[in-house]
């Protein structure tokens, strides 16, 4: 889909705005695409990209969510493996089995948070960060 010519019809200032903003943010996490990531996929020579990543915890989240020793807020976990990985389009990739590299780049990670997420709506914004750092903080 191509929102690239997306004409916006006015509605009211702060609608209109909110949804420039999502719009904005929409188009720029389009770059997760292209974030690629250490791991192979199944019978492949290819690396996975970050999109393919998030897609395949999203389906794991809905799949085995069964299978969990307590109950579990499965929309919830949905946002939360659908936003982690947004950050990576500043801050790039660390493998996590990746010896040689420190593993503390939440410096780096809060500040793509800041930017990217801070591209939305104020409490799109602080929902986004939210889940982000509930997130990374296990």
């Amino acid at each position: 889909m191509d929102i690239s010519n997306l004409q916006i019809i006015p509605i009211n200032k702060m609608r209109d705005e909110n949804l420039i903003k999502q719009i904005n943010f929409i188009r720029e996490i389009d770059k997760v695409k292209y974030i690629q990531r250490k791991t192979k996929l199944f019978n492949s020579d290819r690396n996975e990209n970050d999109a393919e990543h998030s897609w395949h915890l999203v389906m794991m989240t809905i799949v085995l969510a069964e299978h969990s020793d307590f109950p579990v807020d499965t929309s919830k976990i949905l946002k939360m493996v659908l936003i982690h990985n947004i950050v990576e389009i500043d801050a790039g990739d660390t493998f996590i089995y990746d010896t040689s590299k420190s593993h503390d780049n939440s410096h780096e990670e809060r500040i793509a948070a800041n930017r990217i997420f801070g591209m939305l709506p104020n409490e799109q914004a602080e929902e986004f960060t939210s889940i982000w750092e509930e997130f990374e903080n296990g």
